[in-house]
């Protein structure tokens, strides 16, 4: 039996998914079914017990799990259906759900609208294929942030941190206020990946050592881990480091297996569903936003986003979202590593279009720009910009609404290493 009475449907209840179905709920939808394949609401903020969410949503400084009980009891006050330990399996052609519930089994759902927010996933080893044997005492970084936030676990006393992405970052010193010792940050990068407050607060600010322009290239030991090889890319130089955890902080991957098998279009320099200015992908009344889309910096910046995707979702389930009448491509121009939406209407409702992008490299005095074509339409001034800080830039549709060459966002500045 088909359920055909929901309006929209969530996929995921973390800060994306807990934001979208709010969203959708204020925009008028009847029936919201927010579907989480675990048991508590919130997804990975349960597990992020430090400060720095909810500044730009909720104005105020909160722990991961502050942030994520606000969101409950927002969502605990309206008729928004929650059902957890449910896995959606496939999207079909005509927006139908395949979802399995722990209680109810197999479960076809077919929702007016979805939208896809269910996250990232961490890169492991074997994206890195690191030579050497399998031995314990190899994690990413959020394996053992659950491993000592949740079950109170410490997973080694001698750690050397592979990458500098934020969540290792932050457990670098989470780890190092537990008792252990963290000996290095190895950065393959010429500049730290994560946001620069964290390279201050968590590595300089407790001396661990961040050594740039450097990766491990061997596993030593079995059955647990007993040293790491480094190696200096510059100097071509090694070195043996005597740890038994090795935490891989080396990046997030949009979780995209179900818009991957359900046939929603991909942009390969995000890993995420190619959208429109809507946040629609190319399969109608499926939409995405938050991590699974593109890998924010911020809870907040998923949370801002997925909320209007929300409403968006709404109006096309009440049937009051009007077709797009043309479409230009959004690209990465110089400077600039992906951009979101990768299309826009020029001639759609008034109203802003909010670009989403990366720089390449960190820059000072940096111009950005939008252009059609080879004439630009606008520029704005940044003082720096680095990678690991997603840049948002609101424009009026006006401002494009008579072109019809591809718009290109662009990045101009005096590169250096942060």
């Amino acid at each position: 039996m088909i359920r055909d009475d929901i309006d929209v449907a969530v996929i995921g209840a973390g800060p994306g998914g807990l934001a979208a179905a709010l969203g959708a709920w204020e925009r008028g939808a009847k029936h919201v079914l927010l579907l989480d394949r675990e048991e508590e609401p919130g997804g990975i903020l349960k597990q992020c017990i430090h400060n720095g969410f909810g500044l730009q949503y909720f104005d105020t400084d909160l722990t991961g799990p502050e942030y994520a009980d606000r969101f409950w009891r927002q969502v605990m006050a309206t008729g928004i259906d929650y059902q957890p330990r449910s896995m959606v399996t496939a999207i079909s052609a005509d927006g139908a759900l395949t979802c399995f519930n722990a209680s109810a089994g197999r479960q076809q759902l077919k929702p007016k609208a979805t939208v896809l927010t269910n996250g990232c996933r961490e890169r492991t080893r074997g994206n890195l294929a690191i030579p050497g044997a399998r031995p314990a005492g190899i994690l990413t970084a959020g394996t053992a942030q659950r491993l000592v936030n949740i079950n109170g676990y410490l997973p080694g006393r001698r750690v050397v941190v592979l990458g500098s992405g934020d969540i290792g970052l932050i457990m670098a010193r989470r780890l190092t206020l537990e008792g252990a010792e963290v000996l290095r940050v190895a950065e393959i990068l010429p500049y730290a990946a994560g946001l620069p407050r964290n390279v201050v607060q968590c590595l300089h600010d407790y001396d661990i050592p961040l050594q740039l322009r450097s990766t491990v290239t061997r596993i030593i030991g079995s059955p647990r881990l007993e040293a790491v090889e480094v190696t200096h890319l510059d100097s071509g130089q090694t070195e043996i480091v005597e740890c038994d955890l090795l935490m891989l902080a080396v990046g997030l991957i949009p979780e995209n297996e179900l818009a991957r098998s359900s046939g929603v279009t991909l942009d390969p320099l995000t890993g995420g569903p190619r959208v429109n200015d809507r946040f629609q992908t190319s399969q109608p009344g499926v939409y995405a936003a938050g991590n699974s889309l593109h890998v924010s910096d911020l809870a907040d910046w998923v949370s801002l986003e997925a909320h209007d995707v929300g409403k968006q979702a709404a109006a096309y389930a009440l049937g009051e979202q009007q077709e797009p009448v043309a479409a230009l491509d959004v690209l990465p121009g110089d400077g600039v590593r992906y951009a979101v939406p990768q299309q826009v209407d020029p001639r759609g409702e008034p109203g802003p279009v909010t670009f989403s992008c990366r720089v390449r490299e960190p820059m000072r005095d940096v111009e950005l720009g939008l252009w059609s074509g080879e004439r630009r339409l606008l520029r704005r001034r940044e003082r720096v910009l680095v990678p690991g800080e997603m840049v948002k830039w609101t424009v009026q549709r006006e401002v494009f609404a008579q072109e019809t060459a591809p718009l290109r966002l662009t990045a101009a500045g005096e590169p250096f290493c942060a």
